[in-house]
């Protein structure tokens, strides 16, 4: 990996899932703070999930020092073709025309479920949520026509778009998509504001000195900045952060923490 080229260093990926993130980041926030031990970590246990699994032991933003942002990725909602909506309006207007749409998500406390959370509450609409146990399931029920809609990842949804078995309405970030470049976002449809992603970023715990911490943000920006990892990154539908600081980071942390702590409150939205 790049990072690894940059740090001259060998870099051991390990991965311990679970909890939607939180077992790999409880475990970075209780090791040695040395600059060994490094979280790639998203939104969910950098933000969200404090507001989702009332056991998580760990403070994101007490427990951990932020090195910096990757980027971000957009969801799409896309519908199946027999859904008369070529556009958000068209389709907030089924909703409250009476008609009964369900958004499935690759699970409860997902980015994907919280898309359609925030969907529902700034529309006004009150489509049901299904939740699934991953992507997969979700999208192939979409793609049978079992459900209506689905809130997944650009990358995911892009055969499927390409092909005509799934129409795509809006892509959920702010900017639009580039590997979506045409379908508008849904902020721009009547809803701004509109704003749902998942976010990357790089962070060591807490009383890791500044030095390592400076070494690895040196480290992360320069791998970024090298053309073979931005082409691939943004081939993946991310969404690069214009700014690699610490500061960056934890203002990204923060807001949406706040944000989605008032959606939640709100929808009621809660992980498995």
């Amino acid at each position: 990996m790049l990072l690894q080229e940059v740090l001259g260093q060998t870099v051991v990926v390990e991965n311990r899932a679970g909890a939607g993130g939180n077992v790999g980041a409880e475990y970075v926030a209780r090791a040695a703070a040395d600059g060994q031990t490094v979280l790639f970590g998203t939104s969910g246990p950098l933000a969200i999930n404090q507001m989702l699994y009332p056991g998580q032991t760990y403070d994101p933003l007490k427990d951990f020092a932020p090195v910096g942002p990757l980027g971000r990725i957009p969801n799409v909602l896309a519908v199946h073709p027999d859904i008369p909506a070529r556009s958000v309006a068209e389709l907030v207007a089924l909703g409250k025309g009476g008609r009964a749409l369900a958004f499935g998500s690759s699970g409860n406390g997902a980015s994907s479920h919280l898309s359609g959370a925030l969907f529902n509450s700034m529309a006004g609409t009150r489509f049901e949520h299904i939740p699934y146990r991953g992507t997969g399931p979700a999208l192939n029920d979409v793609l049978a026509g079992h459900i209506a809609m689905v809130f997944t990842d650009v990358l995911t949804a892009l055969p499927h778009i390409q092909s005509g078995r799934l129409r795509a309405l809006g892509v959920t970030t702010a900017a639009r998509s580039a590997v979506l470049p045409e379908t508008p976002t849904i902020a721009e449809q009547g809803l701004p504001g509109y704003d749902a992603s998942v976010f990357f970023g790089l962070v060591v715990p807490a009383a890791t000195p500044a030095p390592a911490r400076e070494a690895l943000r040196r480290a992360l920006e320069g791998a970024l900045r090298q053309e073979a990892m931005r082409r691939f990154l943004e081939s993946q539908g991310m969404q690069l952060a214009p700014e690699v600081t610490p500061a960056a980071l934890s203002a990204l942390m923060a807001s949406e923490a706040a944000r989605w702590r008032a959606v939640i409150r709100e929808t009621g939205a809660k992980a498995d």
